[in-house]
This record gives structure tokens, C-alpha cells and sequence, in this order.
């Protein structure tokens, strides 16, 4: 089955491009428009490099000098083949989209570039700019969630809201919020590569920064698999609390509840988008899924298909 397109399509929100014309090489001073806007009410403008600025609701931070100077050899041989896309502010241009080719273009040198001139409230921008480095897939996890967290906090959009703006499940929206709970410094480790996300889902089992930032640790050092990083969860999960601020996993003793269960928890708390404690003992227990508005209740009651009314 094909991939749905995330929500509207960039092609709907950003006007997209007919096919390019054959590309002139640019020069320090000169840069090509290759794509015209489908709306024949919009026009390709070439405005001065200095006259445009990033924005601060995009959402993509990272951008590695490698990739961008791949992108800048691109842009020096073919053009510039997609306008960037800006709104005007002041006495100059904020960009909506376009901040990797924004930035090649300065590693150029290049003088001017070509744009779409859109109106756009600060909404609109943040959306536009999540959904294109969504479809993209240029975000990292951390990156994805601080956009969709963005939306929620600035905008008030519930998570469903956010879902169906961006073309993901609002359950796939929920679970990518839910690393934000995690420790800074594991944060960091997720952002940069050295825990994936899996791993990170499962450290969120635990609830104190420390123990969070002491197993990714371990993870890391010991090359766990998420498996592996399971049943080191349930460790921390279930033993006493150490006397000192410090607590040796070595010497951890295996707890009575089992790494099944847990496994099992964790992927309720996926599924459920929310905090879900499991308890068993010898085939009998409950299930506690937490909510924190009537809302989410009637997600919850959505998704174990039970009718509110």
C-alpha cells in the first residue's frame, strides 16, 4: 500500500513546481529560477540573499557541514531547482521553507535567490515548515517532537489536531511527544544517534531523570540491544532504592516481576499514547491506562472501541 501523503501535500501548501527548465549555472552574482508556482496568481521573484533570515519556527536545528556542502555543489552545477518559499516581515523576508538550500546558497556566496512571496500567519508557517521537513524525512525524533509540541503549546491544537495536519496516526503524534519527558542529557543521546528510539521508548519506563540518564548510559557502553535494554529497565524498576546517590547495575538483583510483563507495558503505553501500569501476579491483575482531560478520555475509549455516549 502507498504512503499516504503527509496532510495537504507540499504540492497543495507550497504551490509546487512545474518541471524545471534546463538549468543555467549560477554565479556569485546570479542564481537560476528553474520552477514556476502552480498558481498562475504567483510569480518566481529574485530577491537579495541578505534580505532574507531564518525562521524561528523551524523546526529542523541540525544541519551537518557535509550535507550542506553536498546541497551547495548541487546548487553551483543545476541551480537553485525549487524557490524558496517566504512570507515579508519588515524590511526584508522570513523564510517559510527552504532553510538547507537558504544556507547553501551562502556557502556560494550567491547574491541573489529565488522565492515565493506567501502570506502566512505564525501558524501556518510552523505547519508548513513541519509538514516539508516531514515529508522530507529531515528531521531527527527529538527535532519531530519539538515541532509537534510547538503546535499544541503555541496554536492549542489537541493531538488529533496536530495528526491529521501533518499526516500521521495519533497515536504515532503521541508516542514521538512522549520523548520530550526524557532526561536532557538522554535527549542528547537520542538526538545524536547513540540510542534509537526504541531504546529511548523502554527508558522511559522509568520515571527519574537519574535512573533514565544511568541506563541510556549503559546502554550505550554496553551496546544493548532494546531487548537487552528491557530487561535492564526492569531491573532499576524493581529494586529497593540504594542508600547513596549512586547505585551499581552489576550488582542488581533480578526483580520478581518478570521482563515480559514490562515489555508488555511498554507497548500499551505505545499504543495508548499515555502512562499504562500493568499489574500482574500468578495470571490475575489490572491495567491502570492514565488520562488528564475528557478528551483524552474519549481517545482512550476510542481506541479499546467504547462509545462515550
Amino acid at each position: 500500500m502507498a504512503k499516504p501523503a503527509l496532510g495537504r501535500g507540499l504540492g497543495a501548501l507550497l504551490g509546487g513546481a512545474a518541471p524545471a527548465a534546463k538549468p543555467i549555472l549560477p554565479t556569485a552574482t546570479t542564481t537560476i529560477i528553474a520552477a514556476v508556482p502552480a498558481d498562475p496568481g504567483e510569480r518566481v521573484r529574485r530577491i537579495p540573499l541578505e534580505r532574507v533570515r531564518p525562521c524561528p519556527f523551524q523546526p529542523r536545528k541540525e544541519f551537518t557541514p557535509d550535507t550542506l556542502r553536498e546541497l551547495a555543489d548541487s546548487i553551483q552545477e543545476q541551480g537553485i531547482i525549487q524557490p524558496l518559499v517566504v512570507r515579508e516581515q519588515g524590511d526584508g523576508f522570513e523564510l517559510i521553507a527552504g532553510e538547507r538550500r537558504w544556507r547553501a546558497a551562502q556557502l556560494l556566496g550567491l547574491k541573489e535567490v529565488p522565492v515565493i512571496v506567501r502570506e502566512a500567519d505564525d501558524r501556518a508557517v510552523l505547519e508548513l515548515a513541519l509538514i516539508e521537513n516531514l515529508q522530507r524525512e529531515n528531521l531527527n525524533p527529538l527535532e519531530e517532537a519539538q515541532g509537534y509540541s510547538e503546535l499544541i503549546e503555541k496554536f492549542q491544537l489537541r493531538q488529533e489536531d496536530v495528526a491529521l495536519k501533518v499526516g500521521k496516526s495519533r497515536v504515532s503524534v503521541a508516542n514521538s511527544l512522549r520523548l520530550l519527558k526524557l532526561d536532557p542529557e538522554v535527549q542528547v543521546y537520542v538526538r545524536d544517534g547513540r540510542i534509537s528510539v526504541g531504546h529511548a521508548k523502554v527508558i522511559l519506563g522509568l520515571s527519574l531523570p537519574a535512573e533514565q540518564k544511568l541506563a541510556a548510559e549503559r546502554v550505550i557502553q554496553h551496546s544493548l540491544n532494546v531487548r537487552q535494554a528491557e530487561e535492564l529497565v526492569s531491573r532499576l524498576q524493581n529494586q529497593p532504592a540504594p542508600p547513596g546517590p549512586q547505585r551499581d547495575i552489576g550488582q542488581a538483583v533480578l526483580a520478581s516481576r518478570d521482563a515480559h510483563v514490562t515489555n508488555l507495558e511498554n507497548r500499551l503505553r505505545e499504543r495508548f499514547g499515555t502512562k499504562v501500569q500493568l499489574r500482574y501476579r500468578q495470571g490475575k491483575g489490572a491495567i491502570e491506562i492514565r488520562f488528564f482531560t475528557d478528551d483524552d478520555l474519549e481517545r482512550v475509549l476510542q481506541i479499546v472501541g467504547v462509545s462515550a455516549e
